[in-house]
């Protein structure tokens, strides 16, 4: 038990791993920005194409 606190308090003091946890909030929170603006812009770009190929079957 000692052991493993020891380990949670050298990585809790370690700034590389400090930076490491930033960055992979950052990367995090850049996916959830890319798949919201993919999700809604698909939409778009299908509605897009639908009226294009009723326009053509008409």
């Amino acid at each position: 038990m000692r052991k493993r606190l020891d380990c949670l308090l050298q990585l809790a003091g370690d700034s590389k791993g400090a930076t490491a946890i930033e960055y992979a909030l950052i990367v995090a929170l850049v996916a959830v920005v890319i798949i919201a603006g993919v999700t809604m812009i698909g939409s778009d770009i299908g509605n897009t194409f639908n009226q294009v190929g009723n326009a053509f079957t008409n």
